[in-house]
Parts: C-alpha cells; sequence; structure tokens
C-alpha cells in the first residue's frame, strides 16, 4: 500500500505564521474513551528521535527526516485498530496541524533529557511536557522512561521525577504511562537495559509504587521470556513495547501474540517495528497488530465510523494531509 503524503511546507508555513494555531486545535480536537469495550489499547511511538536516538536497525540515521516519519506516521494512523499514538509535543503538534488527532488516544513523552550515549542518560531529567501542560491541552496521558542504575546516581533523581509525574498525571485524571528497566553500563559505558526476566520483574516493581497512588498507573514493558511471570508481577495494565525491530517480524509478532494472552495484558505501544518495517510496508505491518490487540478491525470496539475500513479513505478529519495544515 502507498503511503499517505504529507505537506510539510504547509506545515512550516502554519508554524511560521500561525503558531498560536497549535494551541486553538488542542482546545478544539475531540477525544474519545481511553480505552474500548474491549479494554485493549494499540499505540504508535513516536519519541525516540527526541533523545538523538534515529536508528533502526543498521541504519543509525534512519529517523533523521521529519518528512519521511510523518508520512509513516500518518499512514499507521490511517489504519483500522490503532487506537492512538505517543510522542514528544514536535511530532504531535505536527500530527495535530495535519488533522491527524481528533478521535485518537493521545500520549504525550515527558522525559526526554537522557540523550542516548550522554554521561548523563541515566538523570533523565523531564524535558518535554510536565502533567499540568498535558491536562491543559486535553491529552490523553503522560509517559515516562525509568531507568533503574545501581551504581549511577543518576537514577535517584529520575525515579524521584518519575514519582511526581505519577502523582500530579493521577491528579490531573490522566493515564501515567511509566516505561521501567533496569539498566547498567557496559565496558564500552553504553546503558545496557537487561532484559531477562528477573531484570525485568524488579523494574516493574520498582515503577508500581512511584507516586502517591498507583490509580492511573500503567505499564510499558519489553517483551521478554517467561512474560506470564514478568505480568504476574503487577496488577497494572501493561502495555508491551516493540523495541528496536532486529528479530524476523513474523517471530516478533508471534512473541507479540503469545504475550497479549497475559491477564495484565493491554495491548501493544510500537514505534519502529511498525514505522520501519523491513520490507517498508508500513500499513500491512500495522495491521498485523491491530488485529494481534483487537481482532478482526473491521469489527472495531469503537464506536462506527471512528476507523476506516481496509483500503477507504480515512475519517473525516485525518485524510486531507497533502492540501495544507489543518
Amino acid at each position: 500500500m502507498d503511503r499517505v503524503s504529507v505537506d510539510v511546507r504547509a506545515l512550516t508555513t502554519t508554524r511560521l505564521r500561525e503558531p498560536e494555531r497549535i494551541d486553538h486545535l488542542w482546545a478544539a480536537r475531540r477525544r474519545r474513551p481511553l480505552v474500548g469495550d474491549d479494554g485493549r489499547l494499540l499505540l504508535v511511538a513516536c519519541d525516540h528521535p527526541a533523545r538523538g536516538a534515529l536508528g533502526v536497525r543498521d541504519d543509525g540515521m534512519a529517523m533523521a527526516s521529519r518528512s519521511d516519519t510523518l508520512e509513516r506516521l500518518a499512514t499507521a494512523l490511517s489504519r483500522p485498530g490503532v487506537d492512538g499514538v505517543l510522542g514528544t509535543p514536535d511530532v504531535l503538534e505536527d500530527l495535530l496541524l495535519l488533522g491527524l488527532l481528533d478521535d485518537v488516544v493521545v500520549v504525550g513523552s515527558m522525559n526526554r533529557g537522557g540523550l542516548q550515549g550522554a554521561s548523563f542518560e541515566l538523570d533523565d531529567r523531564f524535558t518535554a511536557y510536565a502533567a499540568a501542560d498535558l491536562a491543559r491541552r486535553g491529552l490523553d496521558g503522560g509517559k515516562m522512561l525509568t531507568r533503574v542504575d545501581l551504581a549511577d546516581d543518576g537514577t535517584a533523581a529520575t525515579l524521584a521525577a518519575s514519582a511526581r509525574a505519577v502523582t500530579e498525571l493521577a491528579h490531573a485524571g490522566l493515564m501515567a504511562m511509566v516505561e521501567p528497566f533496569w539498566s547498567s553500563r557496559g565496558a564500552d559505558g553504553r546503558v545496557v537495559n537487561h532484559l531477562d526476566p528477573d531484570s525485568v520483574i524488579r523494574s516493574v516493581h520498582v515503577a508500581a509504587g512511584l507516586g502517591a497512588t498507583s490509580a492511573r498507573t500503567w505499564l510499558k514493558l519489553p517483551v521478554v521470556d517467561d512474560m506470564a511471570r514478568v505480568l504476574d508481577a503487577s496488577t497494572m495494565p501493561a502495555l508491551l513495547l516493540g523495541g528496536d525491530p532486529t528479530a524476523d517480524p513474523e517471530q516478533t509478532y508471534a512473541t507479540w501474540a503469545d504475550a497479549l494472552t497475559c491477564p495484565s495484558a493491554a495491548g501493544l505501544v510500537v514505534g519502529r517495528a511498525l514505522l520501519y518495517p523491513p520490507d517498508g510496508d508500513v500499513a500491512a505491518a500495522v495491521d498485523v497488530a491491530a488485529h494481534l490487540v483487537h481482532g478482526d478491525p473491521a469489527r472495531s470496539h469503537l464506536a462506527p465510523g471512528s476507523h476506516p475500513a481496509p483500503g477507504s479513505n480515512p475519517v473525516p478529519g485525518r485524510h486531507a494531509l497533502t492540501g495544507g495544515a489543518r
């Protein structure tokens, strides 16, 4: 399937001449319930670039082109069964100007200060959204990366900031999506996330205890071995992340399908594995993920008309991507 095209010149012109339009569009955005009848979510993620992490497989600059990334995102969001998007303010505001954020779940990425490869990577400052910003703009939640390295003092600041964000999001009535990892630095100084079940379980317990209430806390977790035991570590809804798509896609889909059978698994939040599949067919990759999460997308759990049928035009407000910023 051909990718949806995006008029980047119109986006830049709007940012140049009408920057106030962004606030107006947030105020006018049509929202939907966080989850539908099946209690599942499929979110497309695009917040890696803000940490300087642009690589996909062996291409270290795969995400360098914003126009290319936006076209991939627009294609993904046009597919049935996709519930929403996770991103940083710059990405989400581009999508907002394109008219793509009505009737979808929008989660803002909060802490992007732990730049990939930096000496301060694990002191992951909240340099994007704060809870008050998300509430004021009418987003549906906030996501925070929370890596724990017992040998790195930066972990303490990140944990404290994540705990405050969990509390503030809950007070605002918004989802707090915590993405924990048990981490360390390798011999080359790079941060390594430990993906054995015991390490992930430890990270889950730390994440679950953050904040003054866990009422609105969700977890964003990697798919690892023994996921039934990993997900038994918490009663919180868990969205499974895709990670860097190095495995064969069919193998990846099989591991997702198996993990989604666990009681607390509530769906997928996937970025590069869907936006940059090996064969370049974004729509096909997204459709597979939608089927894994929701079953037959044509029998969507959402209101009629909220998603297009396969092969049809996207819903009103999410189709005119070549005619200028909306």
